[in-house]
């Protein structure tokens, strides 16, 4: 199987442009490569989430969605690790491996599985870069079950994202 592809653009690159806030880890670091820790167990990783935190959103924020998404999978379109909906307004930060907080649920991962799913690029593909985004709501939750896809989840975003803060560490196999 040939790898050969050019480099996707950045998701925000194509998206209208959105108010920025801030996103921080104490896990992962934007460029730099994430740990096995944040790598699926099927590359030898452990799974878990990392720890995020988010500060500066907007003042009439109501909720948060967070997302992970890979935009250099080798497919046609890229790879959803994680869609966590309806996070209260009053939690700004997750633990590792954290559980979604109460009101919030995760919708269905490309794994389909309702939970993150971590880093597997290919053996030898270029570094994939993983956009953890948190998405600053404006209503208190999303009109979308839990059993809809994360492009469902980003398709309801864009009708009701006031701003996003966004981490793009990356994973390789060599």
């Amino acid at each position: 199987m040939s790898l050969e592809r050019p480099v996707p653009p950045d998701p925000y690159d194509l998206l209208p442009p959105k108010p920025a806030f801030t996103l921080t880890s104490d896990d992962v670091t934007d460029g730099e490569q994430m740990a096995d820790t944040f790598a699926d167990p099927s590359v030898g990783g452990a799974g878990r989430s990392p720890q995020l935190s988010w500060s500066g959103f907007p003042e009439h924020t109501k909720s948060f969605v967070i997302t992970c998404y890979d935009p250099d999978a080798p497919t046609h379109s890229g790879f959803w690790h994680w869609a966590l909906v309806n996070v209260p307004v009053s939690v700004t930060s997750l633990e590792q491996g954290a559980e979604p907080p109460a009101g919030a649920y995760a919708v269905r991962n490309d794994y389909g599985t309702k939970e993150y799913g971590g880093a597997a690029p290919p053996k030898g593909d270029y570094p994939h870069r993983y956009v953890f985004t948190v998405h600053a709501v404006d209503v208190e939750q999303l009109d979308v079950t839990p059993d809809v896809s994360p492009a469902v989840v980003s398709f309801n975003l864009t009708f009701h994202d006031l701003a996003r803060a966004v981490i793009r560490p990356t994973y390789r196999i060599v």
